[in-house]
């Protein structure tokens, strides 16, 4: 797997850190940062939830 972040989409709501602190995180702006790009164990569970709960749907992931 590997996640992509979509930079301009992002609204800063947060959900993806709150879901997956090791995976994601934001910026001086609250706009996301993909930590991890292939997440692995449980830490891929972790980001697949916060994918899923992205509220603009600026996260996503391509099986790789």
């Amino acid at each position: 797997m590997k996640i992509k972040a979509d930079r301009d989409v992002c609204i800063g709501a947060g959900n993806c850190v709150l879901a997956a602190e090791n995976v994601f995180d934001q910026d001086d702006d609250a706009i996301v940062v993909v930590l991890e790009e292939s997440p692995q164990d449980e830490d891929a569970e972790s980001a697949r939830n916060a994918v899923g709960s992205c509220p603009s749907g600026a996260l996503s992931i391509e099986e790789t």
